[in-house]
């Protein structure tokens, strides 16, 4: 390749490496799996090695990846949060433990499993957790502290007493957790995460840190960034400090002291692997003695005393038999492709989601297609294109009719998805019931799915309305009910019929109307009477709405169906009517919109939340025309700069205290 080419080529690889990096450690979201980003860095790499006078200080290749987000408050890391070089072949670990050896002779490896998660910074001052960052460039990330601490694994105090140490962990989503995530947001026709990754890496980023600790995240300790009033002389005292001082450590790693030995523990890390609770993507080889790793420096980017030597993703063909299609709570159409089993990753798969027609299209999948296949991030079954079409195949239209009540289908644009308008298709009833019925709805103790089933196929209940005409006798003909729980399940659906308003509109599942959103919508009109008169400008002009959701909402309210459900709940008991949380009012605070910023240091984020909600104001999680007032804590970001732009009045935290009092 001549000069005028490989700049071409260059600038080409940095625009798409650099968008990448923007959707994987902004967005949450990437567009490329890890190996093919791998590959077009690698490939960069090389171009920048043969042409040197075109290496620029800001390609992709001389940075660690990612920006601070502007939700989180910044953070500067006095320790740079480095990156390391990856390496895919076993020839490569052996040149890596060469040129170790030209140095020390006698060096000494830690080899360690590499988490596949989000990499964080944990301060602690005098044994307290302090403050917890996400890694960002490595030289400036966000503070997620609150957040950080909703993982339980992470010690809020120390059993080791030190003036400071600042620590480098992996927060991780276990599969366990994943799996049940994914499940609820495909129940509710939300977009589910990737992989592991992206979910812990999307739950940490999170404005309420109680979405946080629903989510059950998990970390691996596996650096000591700094440490005052102690000194280490290996990587292994270190880890050993770590785990005594109540961490938890990456587990299974090993000292090698040549290449064999590394490889030998590199085959039996990606051999147990797929037996592990939580993701790993890799080896990490790194010098063991501290002082080793001090002589020997690092680049820019990357220490020089290690690697991370990373697995490729396993790939198979199978022959797609048919596509299922699948109908969710809100009606949407998903399709499946079934093929021939086949054994990726340790574990059999005949399935996967081939979300849309427009993916179908562009991909060109075809009933009789041989298909390749391969596990996004080890867990998710994903089809990655059609490498041969079937003899006399046909592209693949989704069906124009709801393929179990028989209704029409509606595309929707904004998604790209059809939907079965028919709110009472038996395919959305169950998820709807199941919806209806779950603990953050109308909480019906006992009401599971297979119940739910139960009911239906017995053809006693058509809506959730039908639920308040249950009787003990028509109960005792399912199987497996007896008195005592007949009446049980009874009691619990009698006892939802006390549920404030929110509750039930939340119970409704209507696209894009979570609890927080049904408890602004009650709180600002009051009553579901107010509600269904409201036009869908008002409804938009509330704090915290938008366009989408005041059209959903509206569209649902209005749907002659729903109104009969309505109508049918009111007539069975159920309160149908919001009483405002009661407050003692504040002049300053009441009927004020208001957002909290940066770490406070006399309160919680939470306390201080429930204490303007108390005093008669509304906390959002955005800055707009419409906010009143910012409450800007220590270390405030890009909220306090809006703020700032728009003339919004801004209170130090102690301002908000003596403002409160």
């Amino acid at each position: 390749m001549d000069r005028a080419n490989a700049a071409e080529r260059i600038r080409e690889l940095s625009e798409q490496l650099e968008r990448f990096n923007y959707e994987y450690y902004v967005q949450d979201n990437p567009s490329v799996d890890d190996y093919t980003y791998d590959t077009m860095m690698r490939e960069l790499r090389k171009l920048e090695e043969q042409f040197p006078d075109l290496l620029s200080p800001h390609s992709p290749s001389q940075r660690v990846g990612g920006v601070a987000s502007g939700d989180f408050g910044k953070v500067t890391h006095a320790v740079q949060m480095q990156s390391l070089q990856d390496v895919f072949e076993f020839e490569q670990v052996a040149a890596f433990v060469a040129r170790c050896r030209a140095m020390f002779p006698q060096v000494q490896f830690s080899v360690e499993p590499k988490i596949d998660g989000l990499s964080v910074s944990l301060e602690y001052r005098d044994g307290k957790f302090e403050r917890g960052s996400t890694r960002g460039d490595g030289f400036i990330g966000e503070n997620v502290t609150a957040n950080l601490r909703t993982i339980r694994s992470i010690p809020l105090t120390l059993q080791e007493n030190v003036p400071f140490v600042e620590v480098r962990g992996e927060v991780y989503m276990p599969r366990e957790q994943f799996f049940a995530l994914i499940k609820e947001q495909e129940e509710a026709d939300e977009q589910p995460f990737k992989n592991p990754r992206n979910a812990a890496a999307g739950s940490l980023r999170q404005k309420d840190s109680s979405v946080t600790a629903k989510r059950k995240l998990d970390i691996f300790v596996f650096n000591l960034q700094q440490c005052e009033g102690r000194e280490f002389a290996t990587h292994n005292e270190t880890l050993q400090f770590i785990e005594n001082a109540g961490f938890r450590v990456v587990p299974g790693r090993k000292i090698c002291s040549n290449t064999d030995e590394i490889l030998e523990v590199i085959e039996q890390i990606g051999n147990s692997r797929n037996d592990l609770p939580y993701d790993i993507d890799g080896v990490v080889i790194k010098v063991n003695d501290l002082s080793q790793r001090e002589e020997m420096g690092a680049t820019a980017k990357t220490p020089k005393w290690a690697v991370a030597y990373k697995f490729p993703p396993e790939e198979k063909e199978t022959v797609l038999r048919s596509i299922e299609v699948n109908v969710g709570r809100t009606g949407a159409l998903t399709p499946v492709a079934i093929f021939d089993t086949i054994l990726l990753a340790g574990t059999s798969v005949s399935r996967a989601v081939l979300h849309n027609q427009d993916f179908i299209d562009e991909k060109d999948i075809r009933i009789g297609d041989t298909i390749l296949v391969r596990k996004a991030g080890e867990i998710i079954p994903e089809v990655l294109r059609s490498t041969a079409h079937a003899e006399d195949s046909v592209p693949y239209e989704l069906p124009t009719s709801c393929p179990v009540c028989g209704t029409l289908t509606v595309r929707d644009e904004a998604e790209s998805v059809l939907r079965c308008p028919n709110i009472s298709c038996p395919a959305q009833l169950h998820k709807q019931l199941v919806h209806f019925a779950s603990r953050d709805a109308m909480n019906i103790e006992g009401l599971g799915p297979a119940i739910i089933t139960s009911l239906i196929d017995a053809n006693l209940i058509h809506d959730a309305a039908d639920l308040y005409s249950l009787t003990k006798q028509q109960l005792l003909t399912l199987e497996g009910f007896k008195d005592k729980s007949a009446e049980n399940l009874l009691t619990a659906i009698a006892a939802s019929k006390n549920n404030p308003l929110d509750r039930v509109i939340f119970a409704l599942g209507i696209r894009n109307i979570g609890q927080k959103a049904a408890s602004l919508l009650c709180a600002h009109f009051g009553s579901l009477e107010a509600i269904e008169q409201a036009k869908h400008e008002e409804i938009a002009a509330i704090e915290g709405f938008g366009d989408v959701m005041a059209a959903n909402l509206y569209a649902a309210l209005h749907d002659s169906n729903v109104q009969k459900l309505l109508l049918r709940m009111k007539e069975a008991g159920l309160t149908l009517e919001y009483e405002k949380p009661e407050v003692n009012e504040n002049a300053f605070f009441s009927g004020k919109f208001f957002v909290l910023t940066g770490t406070l240091s006399q309160m919680k984020r939470s306390e201080a939340k429930k204490a303007i909600e108390a005093a008669g104001g509304t906390v959002t999680g955005s800055v707009s025309k419409k906010t009143d007032c910012v409450i800007a804590g220590e270390e405030a970001g890009s909220k306090l700069t809006k703020a700032q732009e728009l003339g919004i009045m801004i209170l130090s935290e102690t301002e908000f205290l003596e403002k409160l009092s």
